[in-house]
């Protein structure tokens, strides 16, 4: 099943979304505003640089924001955040692991490729963000699946 048919937190009620859009006038988004969100929904890890975890926290607002707007930004929102805790909790794990292990010296042979790993996450997520800007479409490995399998 394609993302285009799940419905990522949008209201399946058609008698909610008619008066609401009686009230408010049609509420759509165009495809510009839609990849827009989408990239930045998909940049916000870069605040994790600045913050520590807030990058998370941003998607997950966008979401939140847009889920009843638009299923294509629900769906790149949500895979961001997503995304983003499991890369966190990757790289807390790790790095104090490492840590733990500079005790005994061995730990010194893994700051490298725990600054390595380090960077992942932010080089996949600004190609998602470029791919999304392009395409419009971008499936992180797992991540996707798994919020279409919810």
């Amino acid at each position: 099943m394609e993302a285009k048919d799940h419905n990522y937190g949008v209201a399946e009620d058609a008698g909610v979304e008619d008066h609401v859009a009686e009230e408010q006038g049609p509420v759509t988004m165009t495809t510009q505003e839609e990849r827009t969100w989408s990239v930045l929904a998909h940049l916000s890890i870069f605040l994790n640089l600045v913050t520590g975890f807030l990058g998370p926290v941003a998607a997950l607002f966008i979401w939140l924001i847009y889920r009843d707007r638009s299923s294509k930004v629900a769906f790149q929102a949500l895979q961001s955040m997503w995304y983003q805790v499991a890369w966190l909790v990757i790289l807390v794990s790790g790095w104090t692991v490492t840590g733990l292990l500079m005790l005994v010296l061995i730990g010194f042979l893994l700051v490298p490729v725990m600054a390595l790993i380090s960077v992942v996450p932010f080089v996949q997520s600004a190609y998602a963000a470029y791919r999304v800007s392009k395409d419009g479409e971008y499936r992180y490995p797992l991540i996707a699946d798994m919020i279409e399998a919810r």
